[in-house]
Parts: structure tokens; C-alpha cells; sequence
């Protein structure tokens, strides 16, 4: 797909490095970064002008082909027994149905949804791999190869994350017939790893890595692989894992090794910015210190965590001690940044029976703390420079319409707050390093 590329852009308001702004030439080079920010500008001839810029939101944590299954698990069995556990069994089921083509398609429908609601990018946790037989491909990259052109196609930032997955439980425990499209040996990982080195060298696609969880992996096969990362390259890339998400997978982890996930973690690896632990649901209060203290990424996806019943993330307690966020849309039942924000904070309003819970020293605003965070966590943990407008950052920016009657007379935090709790944003267009993906609210690829 050939992007057209402006050179310019001009806002009426925008959310800049530097604070709200008014008319604000964002200058573009050609390597889809910000040259310069000048606010106070005249819009020079010929140039499209928005009424509102913001940095473009990056999705943290997305399994592409759950999306195909969205409401198919709605029902119960009957026995009030529904939970995680029992949902995972039939999402294992529905995956072996799945096809090369189908996981492009799905991949290719989703990323158009995800830009038109303000993602500019997307970490793709990517745990199929192989046949439905859990035979490996002709190309054992085969179904990475038909996410990464999903991601070309639609424009979207693409940080592909193959996950290494060996075991069913703690201690090594064998996978079982439902898991055997994801495994992988640890030679035969980091030769997937490897082979997508090239091609994901692109300007629009990063490559990391995810040990799928600590039941999955076992810790002789992650320290060889966080040990494997240099040599391939690959020393500063993002390493995403879930870990904490359910009461049972604690307890689990509890009587193997005598100490909770997080904690474990934290205690044999050095956590650091290059880290994404998703939902990381529950915590005690000094694994909530000690996660901020190591400048991580929590990998909160509000929504799924909500419709799987995991549990709700301290997220006051984690963010009084300056942690890092970002979100994501994890098993798709949601594709709204802006709902999974709503989502994150009503739900700490509902456990703690206040109003207005997450707010930061000297930002009363709870839609701006949730967008600031939100955005400069999502770039952190996906390993771009992006999710501000400023020089030197990427140009993944989102243009909104202000026409709503809610928006008309509405001053700068007050649009954050409004577009958040009180409607979805319009989003007009969508240019992700500077490539104009969304136009007039339209993707190229739509009929």
C-alpha cells in the first residue's frame, strides 16, 4: 500500500509535549517523525487542518484471532461453574479451526478497527503457530509472516511478539492436546525468533518477545532466552509476559515455588523499561511498590480482565507509587482505547465507592492522567518513540472532530474528561509515523 504522506499538519488545539496548545503547525519529515511543533502558527496555504491533534494511543496487548470468536462464549453451561478456566478450554477448541488465510483476514479487519478508534499501534502476542494438528508449517513463521502483512496492508505500527510456550502448569508440567498449536522447544523458539529478525525490520514493525506466563515457560527456558537476546540483535527489545491474572494461577505459583508471580519474577530477573507484565491483577501491596519502583509496564486490558472475571488491578495504590501503564484489548470483546480507560477507572470507583480515583499530584483531570499514562506507557512498552507530539518522536497522531454539541465549549482537560466518560470521539484521521492511514474516517482497504 502506498501512504500518502503530507509534510505538514496544522491543529486548531493540540496536545502537545509542552501542554495544550492553539494553533499548531506539526512539521513531518520523511522518515515519519515530528520535525518541529509550532504553536501560535498561521496555517500555511494548502495544508488540511483539524480541529484537535493527540499522540495516537498504542495497544499493549492483543491475540489477534480471539477476535473471531467475540460472543461465542457468552453462554453458560448451566451450572454457575462459567470462569476463566472454562473459557480458555473453548478458545482452545475454536483454534484449531483457524487457517493462515483466516488469521490474515482477521488480522487485517481488526487493525482497520483499531486505527479508526484511535490505536496507532499494536503488540501482537502471538501464540499460534503452528497447524491445528500442532504440526509446524512448511515456514515455521508461516502464521507471524500473515500477521506482520496484515499489519503492512493496514498501516498500523506492528510490535510482533512471537511467545515461547512449553509447559501447562508450574514445574514443567506437559502441555496438553489443546496447547499444542503454541508449543514450542526453546532451540525451536529462538529460531522463530531469529528468522523474523529481517523482517521485521521495517520502519513500522518491532520485534520482541513473550514468555507467555510462568506456568508456560518454565525458568531454565526464560533465562535462556532473555541470555539468547543479544546475540540476536535483540538486547533492548520489549519482553512482554502475563503473569498474576487469576487467583488460581497465584495460588499455583505459590505452591511451587513459596512466592507469589510477581514477586518471583522480580526476585530472579531484572524487570526493568523493557518489560510489559500484563494485567498483573493481583498483587500484594509490596509487589505493587516494587513493580512501579522497576519501571515496567503493567499490561492493563480493563475490559477482557472484566469479561473474563480476573479480578481488578490496584491501579490507585500502583499509580500513588508512579507506576507505568498502558492498555490493551487483550481477547477483542472490546476495540475502544476510550471504553478501556472508562473501564479502568469506574471499576476503581466501584470497589472503592468514590468518585474521581485516578488522578495525579497537580492533574485533577482523571480523562488527562488516564490519556497521559496511557500513551506514554503504550509507547514504553511496545519500544517506540511515539505517544507524544514533540520533535523527534514519531508522528502517530489522531485527528478529532470537536463538532459535538458536548464539545462546542469545551476548554482543554475538560475534552480528555468529556471524550473518555461521555461519548467516543470522532476521529477523523489517523497518521501513523506520518503515513495517512485513516482519511475522513475511512481505511483504503474498506468497501
Amino acid at each position: 500500500m502506498q501512504w500518502e504522506r503530507p509534510q505538514a499538519l496544522f491543529g486548531r488545539k493540540a496536545l502537545t509535549a509542552e501542554g495544550w496548545q492553539e494553533d499548531v503547525l506539526v512539521t513531518l519529515n520523511a522518515s515519519g517523525s515530528i520535525d518541529a511543533v509550532t504553536p501560535g502558527a498561521v496555517a500555511p496555504a494548502g495544508i488540511q487542518q483539524f480541529d484537535l491533534l493527540l499522540p495516537g494511543i498504542n495497544n499493549v496487548h492483543s491475540h489477534v484471532f480471539q477476535r473471531a470468536m467475540v460472543g461465542l462464549t457468552e453462554t453458560t453451561s448451566g451450572e454457575g461453574k462459567d470462569n476463566f478456566w472454562s473459557w480458555r478450554e473453548v478458545m482452545y477448541a475454536f483454534t484449531r479451526s483457524l487457517t493462515p488465510e483466516s488469521i490474515e483476514a482477521t488480522a487485517r479487519a481488526l487493525y482497520i478497527d483499531l486505527l479508526k478508534n484511535g490505536y496507532t499501534g499494536v503488540g501482537e502476542f502471538h501464540y499460534i503457530h503452528h497447524d491445528g494438528n500442532g504440526a509446524p508449517y512448511a515456514d515455521p513463521a508461516e502464521l507471524s509472516h500473515r500477521i506482520i502483512a496484515a499489519a503492512q496492508d493496514t498501516g498500523i505500527h506492528l510490535t510482533h511478539l512471537p511467545v515461547m510456550y512449553e509447559s501447562s502448569n508450574f514445574g514443567g508440567a506437559p502441555a496438553h492436546a489443546g496447547q499444542q498449536r503454541f508449543v514450542h522447544s526453546v532451540d525451536g523458539y529462538l529460531k522463530l525468533v531469529e528468522s523474523l529478525v529481517k523482517p521485521c525490520g521495517d520502519a513500522t514493525i518491532t520485534l520482541g518477545v513473550a514468555p507467555h506466563s510462568l506456568r508456560a515457560v518454565t525458568p531454565e527456558s526464560l533465562a535462556t532466552i532473555l541470555q539468547a537476546l543479544p546475540g540476536l540483535g535483540l538486547a533492548d527489545c520489549p519482553v512482554h509476559m502475563h503473569i498474576a491474572e487469576q487467583v488460581k494461577e497465584v495460588e499455583d505459583c505459590l505452591a511451587w515455588s513459596g512466592q507469589r508471580p510477581v514477586e518471583w519474577l522480580l526476585q530472579h530477573h531484572e524487570v526493568d523499561a523493557r518489560w510489559c507484565l500484563v494485567h498483573a491483577t493481583h498483587l500484594e501491596a509490596d509487589e505493587c511498590t516494587a513493580l512501579a519502583a522497576s519501571n515496567a509496564v503493567a499490561g492493563l486490558c480493563p475490559t477482557t480482565e472484566a469479561n473474563l472475571g480476573d479480578g481488578i488491578f490496584p491501579a490507585e495504590e500502583y499509580l500513588q507509587h508512579g507506576g507505568r501503564f498502558g492498555v490493551g484489548t487483550d481477547s477483542q470483546v472490546c476495540v475502544s482505547p476510550w471504553q478501556e480507560l472508562r473501564q479502568l477507572e469506574y471499576v476503581q470507583r466501584l470497589i472503592k465507592r468514590k468518585r474521581n480515583v485516578l488522578f495525579e499530584a497537580g492533574k485533577p483531570s482523571v480523562g488527562r492522567t488516564l490519556f497521559d499514562r496511557a500513551t506514554l506507557g503504550g509507547a514504553q512498552a511496545l519500544g517506540v518513540r511515539s505517544g507524544k507530539i514533540a520533535a523527534q518522536h514519531r508522528a502517530d497522531l489522531l485527528a478529532i472532530s470537536l463538532e459535538h454539541p458536548l464539545l462546542v465549549q469545551r476548554q482543554e482537560d475538560a475534552i480528555l474528561d468529556t471524550l473518555i466518560f461521555a461519548l467516543e470521539p470522532t476521529i477523523t484521521d489517523v497518521f501513523v509515523a506520518g503515513q495517512h492511514v485513516i482519511k475522513d474516517g475511512h481505511h483504503p482497504l474498506e468497501k
